[in-house]
């Protein structure tokens, strides 16, 4: 016993089901089958042979199917037919010699993974026989004027497959079950639908001409499967052309896209790291002006045949992101590692000769590149390339020739005008002065607050800004919300909540509108994300909200509660204290409640002794 315990102990889920699932397939058989081959006939142990070898022949010609390429075969037609014809037993009776044959002819596969596939088929097998049978099938010729059955038994074919190798994927991978429903149910229901009407041209085929028959279905399902197969091939000959730059032989901005959002799942998901470099060619215009657009073009095939062969073999994927930029999107690779194998990069490509170099003001190619990572709290894939894009600009500005990783501490967080900018958004927020004078104050305080804080968080230049002014402005989608709605006294209905609740997406759009502006966006868009995952508009969770709009939600909600309105009640500083204590874990951040308790505890202490 204690040695079960300790197996148990030891392995994981995945492991475990494995191993249920093989016990429960294995059980299936021997239940149903009972050693059906010591009372089979001449006649019947042909059929078995023969049937035996369709289903390797068709095992064979396996095919892939777009998009996602999962290999299918035509073999269960045969074990469907098999249960039409003489019932499950027999069926059963077919699949142990294929398993074992398959067993001892593909080595290279795992022999666990030979009893799996063995126990799925069985528990299938078994499954669409019993419901054959429920369904009032019966073996022999087909029964063309019932044919629900052959339907029923159908279905049940599939979902048991679609449960068994879900569930497996499911406690193997993260987030397994919806790439199941994605890619195998939706693309193998058309392939399954081929198999039963095989089965049922099958089963007619072999009982009224038997061997001929047989031959016959052989021929119509390896030609089915060599068609499926061309589709496939056409697919992604198209598929490759659509995702490839045709002038430097690497992916498009359109792929780019799609694999920066998967790769974010990832990473999202399985708390990989992943980090993107972004390419600029240096003076590309000049070279262009003066040696003409084709020599141009060159240049480009150039870089992109540079960048095609340093990456590859490595998890690095290059694309064309537009004009003379190019993106290098790295799983797996952190922001130090993927800063290294840039400048790499970038002393490689120095010491490439090219014609016309000499009109570069360093007398070779060069680039400038900026590297960002992702970090947990990023809500939206454009954050990273914004950060990429950002420390690229930074890295020209520097003479060019260089790359700069987002986030470091040399020089680019002292370019910052705080001043203008807080004038620049009061200047804005004045027009709450007439709409809604309580708006405009809470916003300056809260803009205090976050000053405050600022200091005690000890956050470098760049986050201090973006904070401040993210409090200063974050309630600016306010200035869009009908007037009657944003100065009513009495509840608001459901749909002026829903309006209410609509200033975070107005308040972003106005911001979009000002580059200088652009990372407020979080502060304005997620103030009212809650720790717990139940607020708006996206429901973040924990970390996923970035940290300081966590902070920001605290200092928002404290104001609301402490400001004195009319025909409202307002609380004092220990009442709302206890309010933020009572919340802190669903609606705050524990941590960062308990950081802005500590701070107004002091600040009022201060305050009574002067």
């Amino acid at each position: 016993m204690n040695f079960i315990r300790n197996l148990i102990h030891k392995a994981d889920r995945s492991s475990m089901y494995v191993v249920l699932l093989s016990c429960a397939g294995i059980g299936i058989f021997l239940y149903l089958n009972k050693w059906s081959y010591f009372r089979l006939s001449t006649d019947e142990w042909v059929m078995v042979y023969t049937m035996l070898g369709a289903a390797l022949i068709l095992d064979y010609f396996t095919f892939q199917i777009p998009p996602k390429g999962n290999q299918q075969s035509m073999d269960s037609s045969v074990y469907l037919a098999c249960i039409f014809m003489f019932g499950g037993a027999f069926s059963l009776s077919v699949l142990l010699p294929v398993s074992l044959i398959l067993l001892i002819k593909d080595r290279k596969l795992a022999w666990w993974k030979h009893i799996v596939n063995f126990s799925i088929y069985s528990l299938m097998i078994a499954g669409a026989a019993s419901v054959f049978t429920w369904t009032g099938g019966m073996p022999g010729a087909l029964n063309g004027y019932n044919l629900l059955p052959y339907f029923a038994a159908l279905a049940a074919y599939f979902i048991i497959n679609t449960i068994t190798l879900g569930m497996f994927f499911h406690f193997s991978t993260k987030d397994a079950l919806q790439q199941m429903k994605r890619a195998f149910v939706t693309e193998s229901l058309l392939v399954y639908l081929c198999t039963l009407i095989l089965s049922l041209v099958l089963t007619i085929l072999v009982v009224h001409n038997g061997v001929l028959g047989l031959l016959l279905y052989l021929s119509l399902s390896i030609l089915l499967s060599h068609a499926f197969k061309q589709l496939f091939i056409m697919y992604q000959s198209i598929e490759e052309k659509a995702n490839t730059d045709q002038r430097t032989g690497l992916f498009n901005h359109s792929h780019f896209e799609s694999m920066l959002e998967s790769e974010l799942a990832i990473a999202r998901s399985q708390g990989t790291p992943l980090s993107l470099g972004l390419i600029d060619i240096d003076d590309f215009k000049k070279y262009n002006d003066r040696f003409g657009h084709l020599q141009g073009d060159s240049l480009l095939a150039l870089l992109g045949d540079f960048l095609n062969r340093k990456t590859e073999g490595s998890n690095i994927t290059a694309f064309r992101y537009g004009g003379e930029e190019f993106t290098l999107l790295m799983p797996g690779i952190d922001l130090d590692q993927a800063y290294a194998f840039m400048n790499k990069l970038r002393k490689q490509l120095n010491d490439t000769p090219f014609e016309g170099v000499e009109v570069f003001p360093h007398g070779c190619l060069s680039f400038s590149a900026g590297v960002a990572r992702y970090e947990v709290d990023m809500y939206n894939k454009s954050q990273l390339v914004d950060q990429a894009d950002k420390a690229l600009y930074y890295a020209k500005k520097q003479g060019k020739n260089n790359v700069h990783r987002h986030g470091s501490n040399d020089g680019m967080e002292h370019e910052i005008d705080l001043v203008q900018d807080v004038r620049d958004i009061e200047q804005q927020l004045n027009l709450f002065r007439y709409k809604d004078m309580d708006t405009f104050k809470h916003s300056k305080r809260v803009y205090k607050y976050a000053l405050d804080l600022s200091e005690l968080l000890e956050l470098e230049n760049v986050e201090k800004r973006n904070f401040v002014l993210g409090a200063l402005i974050h309630d600016i989608g306010k200035l869009e919300i009908p007037w009657s709605i944003l100065n009513k006294k009495e509840k608001l209905t459901a749909e002026e909540w829903e309006t209410i609740k609509g200033h975070v997406t107005w308040g972003k759009k106005m911001a979009m509108t000002n580059e200088r502006f652009a990372d407020l966006i979080p502060y304005i868009e997620l103030h009212h994300e809650r720790y717990d995952g139940a607020g708006y508009p996206y429901g973040l969770k924990g970390s996923e909200i970035p940290r300081l709009c966590r902070m920001l939600t605290v200092i928002d909600s404290f104001d609301a509660m402490t400001t004195e309105r009319p025909y409202q009640e307002t609380k004092n500083v220990d009442e709302a204290i206890k309010e933020l204590q009572m919340c802190s874990g669903s609606q705050f951040d524990p941590e960062l409640a308990e950081l802005f308790i500590r701070y107004i505890q002091k600040r009022s202490l201060q305050q009574y002794m002067v």
